[in-house]
């Protein structure tokens, strides 16, 4: 199998809709085609330096699901979205397979806009932007053989040196697109064959809640992680790390996680135990207060944003439930005087959040040469 690797130019705007044939980015998704053979999609992140690239495992995609649709045009709109349903990129490949000669035509285009207006009326799950975010231009017909894939580099953040790439494969044998899950090969048992999981979770900060986000989906792993804007992210453990400083100082509540880090109180609740068997467990905590988020900060001036402030933007937006808080209203009767006016309680800002899971801890903190 010969793999490929299609230029194209990256331009980066806002989000939409999408519907029909679905799974997470961690699986490839199969699409078959009308006139034979089968497109296969998964989406990877990767580092732009390729010394890293070499050396450092993939990072996996937590909060990215995929979707494809077919028409009959040769065409497949095909879109990235986070668990709260809102997409971060989205593209059309056309295919027009020859059984004959074994070989597949194709073309990678912008994200039919015609599509896209049809499906924004089925999303209920709250404001979607008003574009998706796709490639700005088609590139070149080209000419693929059996069995080939191709990588496209949909977003690179400059600043963190990584990219989401989308690794796509033709075929018309399917049996060439069966993967082998790890999951399934008898292993010896670990710690990390237990997996923790947090659904429709609550963050508080000394009591206060920063965070709030109903998903179905949650995230689970070995390892289970957030992060919260000007604190860093934390990560956590049933068990120590060789060769990492986690440090017991939390516990597991049955569904609820507490530690304390630098004189604050975390609380991380979960809808559901966050073990199989619920109970009350030691859990060690490693603090990286560094860690920047995949798509960077806050861009620094708001009057003049680049397009990876945009994509930032979108993306915080979709990471944290941005309640205003209001100071109560005093309880005792006051008398206000005609010119007195009505002063509105300030709106606290809440910080941005990230959550996720891994099944290794090396996939989320990689050691140093």
């Amino acid at each position: 199998m010969r793999s490929k690797a299609l230029t194209t130019m990256l331009c980066l705007l806002a989000f939409v809709t999408m519907a029909t044939a679905q799974e997470t980015a961690k699986r490839q998704l199969i699409v078959p085609l009308a006139e034979g053979g089968f497109v296969a999609f998964k989406s990877e992140t990767s580092w732009t330096d390729a010394k890293i690239a070499s050396t450092e495992p993939q990072r996996g995609l937590s909060v990215l699901n995929s979707q494809a649709v077919t028409d009959d045009r040769h065409t497949i709109h095909r879109v990235l979205e986070d668990n709260a349903g809102r997409f971060i990129f989205g593209y059309d490949l056309w295919v027009a397979p020859n059984a004959a000669a074994k070989q597949f035509k194709i073309e990678v285009r912008p994200l039919d806009r015609q599509f896209e207006s049809k499906l924004r009326p089925e999303k209920t799950n709250g404001e979607q932007p008003e574009s998706v975010s796709t490639f700005p231009q088609s590139t070149a017909p080209q000419m693929l053989d059996d069995g080939d894939a191709f990588s496209l580099d949909l977003l690179v953040n400059q600043n963190t040196g990584v990219k989401i790439v989308d690794v796509v494969k033709v075929t018309f044998n399917r049996a060439n697109l069966q993967e082998i899950n790890p999951r399934m090969l008898p292993r010896d048992f670990t710690l990390d064959a237990v997996e923790l999981a947090v659904k429709d979770y609550r963050l508080l900060i000394d009591g206060n809640a920063v965070a709030s986000v109903k998903s179905a989906n949650g995230c689970s792993g070995a390892l289970l992680w957030f992060y919260v804007q000007d604190r860093g992210r934390f990560i956590f453990s049933l068990a120590p790390r060789a060769g990492y400083e986690f440090q017991k100082v939390g516990i597991i509540d049955d569904n609820r996680i507490e530690f304390t880090v630098n004189g604050a109180r975390y609380e991380w609740l979960s809808s559901s135990p966050i073990l199989p068997g619920g109970g009350t467990w030691n859990l060690w905590v490693l603090h990286d207060p560094k860690y920047a988020p995949i798509f960077g900060s806050d861009p620094a001036l708001p009057q003049k944003k680049s397009v990876w402030a945009k994509v930032d933007e979108a993306v915080n937006n979709n990471q944290v439930t941005g309640i205003g808080v209001r100071s109560q209203k005093q309880t005792t009767l006051q008398v206000r005087t005609p010119t007195e006016k009505t002063q509105s309680a300030p709106v606290v800002k809440r910080p941005r959040v990230m959550v996720g899971g891994a099944d290794r801890i090396e996939n989320l903190w990689p050691k140093g040469p």
